[in-house]
Order: C-alpha cells, then structure tokens, then sequence
C-alpha cells in the first residue's frame, strides 16, 4: 500500500443521497482520516463505537453532542470523542464539512 493518497483516486460514497457523503482520505496502522461533506441539513446520527474520534471542522456549522453535552461548532473547531461515548451532530447550515480522524482505523469503512 502507497503512503500517499490522491483525492483524484479516492471514491465518494453515499451515506444519505443529497445529505451526507464519505471519502476516506487516509489510513494506515492504527489511524484513519475521513472527510465527511453534509448537505440540505445532513446528519450524523447518534452512534457509539470502540474508536476514538476527533472531528475537525473544515466548513460550515453543526449542532454537535458527545454524551450529555451539546455545543455549536464551526470552522476551525475540534471535537474529541472516547471510545464507546454516544455522539452525533446535525449541520445547522445548506454546507459543511467535518474531518473525522479515527484511531484504531475504521475497518468497516474498507469494507465494499
């Protein structure tokens, strides 16, 4: 596996067809990085899972909950999730786009 990933290269899936869209940019050993686009009030619904996450957001606005706690972000804001915590998030504008990074690596996303 090369050490370099091209955008050119990297297949877009669907999430939620004119909502939410993914793209893993990256990943290797025990990291991953995802850029997440969401549209027309896309969301990320609540979930849990045993990776850490951080979410870094590149555009837009999002009403964002990590267990009990709910905050605006946007752009240029950072949000960390522990493992196995309930969290989701809700773009509060038409555009945003957030930059999940994951550790260990989401395998269910290399899964086609």
């Amino acid at each position: 596996m090369s050490n370099f990933f091209y955008d050119k290269d990297i297949e877009t899936e669907v999430i939620e067809e004119g909502k939410n869209y993914r793209k893993v940019k990256a990943h290797g050993g025990n990291i991953m990085f995802v850029e997440v686009l969401f549209e027309n009030g896309g969301e990320g619904a609540p979930h849990t899972h045993i990776h850490e996450q951080a979410s870094y957001c590149t555009e837009g606005e999002f009403e964002y909950t990590v267990g009990d706690e709910t905050k605006i972000i946007g752009a240029g804001d950072t949000v960390y999730i522990p493992s196995n915590v309930l969290h989701g998030c809700k773009l509060l504008g038409k555009r945003g786009v957030l930059i999940d990074i994951f550790s260990p690596l989401r395998e269910d996303f290399l899964r086609k």
